[in-house]
C-alpha cells in the first residue's frame, strides 16, 4: 500500500463535530503527518434521543456506512469519539483498523461489536469516565491508553489545565504509534 493509499474517517462524538480536540490530534497525525485522506463525518444537527444501543449502532452505521462506501480507500482507519465509537460493528463487518476514543464500554452492545473485529484497534479513555472500563479494554486489544484520572473530555477536570494539554499529547502519541503500526 502507498502512502496515498491510506485514509481516515473521523466519526466525531454527539456533542462536538469532526475536528474536536481528540479527533483533530487523530487528523493531524493522519493527514498532515502521514498524508493520509480524510473523509469527516457530521452529523445533523439534531441526534435523535436513542432507547437502546442497537438504535444508536444503527443510527451511526446509517450515516457513515454510505460515505464509507464513497471514500477512495479501500481499507481506511476509522477513528470515532464516543457516539462515533458506535461504529465498531461496522469496522469489525469491514476487517477495518480502528481508533476508539472514549468509547462505551459500559455498554454490551460495543463490546460485542469489538471482541468481533479481526483488524487491529486502539482504545483510549480515562479513569474518572462513567463509561470507560479500563479491565474490560485491556481484555479487547493490546492497545490501549488508559489516564488515571481523565474524564469523558479527556480532561483532568481538578488539574491546571496544561495537565490536561499534556494527556492530548499522551492521546496524540498513542495514535502516532497505532497509525504508524497499521499503516507499516
Amino acid at each position: 500500500m502507498t502512502l496515498m493509499d491510506h485514509g481516515i474517517v473521523l466519526v466525531p462524538g454527539a456533542f462536538q463535530g469532526p475536528y474536536a480536540p481528540l479527533l483533530n490530534y487523530v487528523w493531524m497525525a493522519a493527514e498532515l503527518r502521514r498524508q493520509a485522506r480524510t473523509l469527516a463525518i457530521e452529523w445533523p444537527r439534531v441526534i435523535p434521543d436513542f432507547i437502546d444501543a442497537d438504535d444508536v449502532a444503527a443510527w451511526v452505521r446509517s450515516h457513515v456506512e454510505p460515505e464509507l462506501d464513497r471514500f477512495a480507500v479501500a481499507r481506511p482507519v476509522i477513528a470515532g469519539k464516543s457516539l462515533g465509537a458506535y461504529a465498531a460493528g461496522l469496522a469489525a463487518d469491514r476487517g477495518l483498523p480502528a481508533i476508539w476514543l472514549t468509547p462505551h464500554l459500559e455498554q454490551e452492545w460495543t463490546i460485542l461489536a469489538l471482541r468481533r473485529a479481526k483488524a487491529p484497534f486502539l482504545l483510549v479513555g480515562g479513569t474518572a469516565d462513567p463509561v470507560w472500563d479500563g479491565e474490560v479494554a485491556r481484555t479487547l486489544t493490546p492497545h490501549v491508553l488508559e489516564v488515571a484520572g481523565a474524564n469523558h473530555g479527556m480532561i483532568l477536570p481538578k488539574e491546571p489545565l496544561p495537565r490536561s494539554a499534556e494527556v492530548l499529547g499522551r492521546v496524540a502519541a498513542a495514535v502516532e504509534s497505532f497509525l504508524d503500526e497499521v499503516w507499516s
